[in-house]
């Protein structure tokens, strides 16, 4: 099997897919055979496709991709606590293999509310996914993190944290980062390594090296993603608004696997052996 991008978004027709009004931004459209074309620029032949913020819990949009995708992705939903297992189900069989908890794009910032917002959807979730064999992928500041470093390392199932984890400590020495390398250590957490425009270490140079503390901490923990199709952040509902993130272009994503995946033995690990284990592929 070849490589995997573990972190993509595909985009529908708004008629036959429909945002929510609730939406903190409008990304543009991004369909199947876009996202098949940005895996053979990338030497990939395998995804995620991550069910977007715009689209609520209605999934739809990303379970026709992965239909069209015909076993080529896999998918993390988001779901309401009340989804029925039987459903749940169905998905697993479409190729759903977790769900997402977003903390991020809502705009709200509160460290103390969203860790606890956090802490009790965790373990609300983890007991039904444990099941199926699901994970939990978590956008969330840093701090919102490691303040449920107690609850994550109790959880029967995996974490996956998105982009760098949105790591801030460029040293590595504060004590957040101190408790996220424990996590990692103790292989209760996954890592992205995406989506460096989102990060708020700006230095790629130092962002280079928090990847490369990273894989000399758990290389069996740790996923690559280029965060296609690289969707706004910032607030806006225009119907043409257009992502300034766009202009990323191919060569400029391998050019960065690259750097952070330096050798052939951990791009193996890291694009082809993690994503296998934990998306069953």
């Amino acid at each position: 099997m070849g490589g995997c991008d573990t972190h993509v978004h595909v985009i529908g027709d708004v008629q036959a897919y429909p945002m929510v009004d609730e939406r903190q931004y409008t990304p543009g459209p991004a369909s199947v055979p876009e996202l098949q074309a940005h895996l053979q620029h990338q030497g990939l032949t395998r995804t995620v496709i991550i069910q977007p913020s715009v689209y609520g819990t209605d999934n739809q949009c990303m379970l026709d991709a992965l239909q069209a995708m015909q076993g080529q992705a896999r998918g993390v939903a988001v779901l309401d606590t009340d989804t029925p297992m039987a459903a749940m189900q169905t998905m697993d069989a479409q190729g759903v293999r977790g769900i997402r908890l977003n903390l991020e794009s809502s705009g709200a910032h509160d460290v103390a509310l969203n860790a606890a917002i956090l802490r009790e959807t965790l373990q609300t979730w983890a007991p039904r996914l444990a099941d199926l064999g699901w994970h939990i992928q978590v956008y969330a500041p840093l701090a919102v993190t490691v303040a449920c470093a107690a609850c994550i390392n109790q959880l029967a199932v995996p974490v996956v944290l998105d982009h760098f984890a949105l790591w801030a400590d460029s040293s590595c020495t504060s004590p957040e980062s101190t408790a996220l390398l424990h996590l990692l250590e103790q292989g209760k957490i996954y890592i992205k390594l995406s989506a460096s425009y989102r990060s708020p270490i700006q230095d790629a140079q130092t962002l280079l090296a928090l990847s490369q503390r990273l894989l000399a901490t758990r290389p069996d923990r740790l996923l690559w993603a280029s965060d296609w199709p690289h969707t706004n952040r910032e607030p806006g509902k225009g119907p043409h608004e257009v992502s300034r993130y766009r202009a990323i272009t191919a060569n400029a994503l391998v050019h960065e696997r690259m750097q952070w995946l330096p050798n052939t033995e951990v791009q193996q690990r890291v694009l082809v052996d993690n994503p296998n284990q934990l998306y069953q592929f």
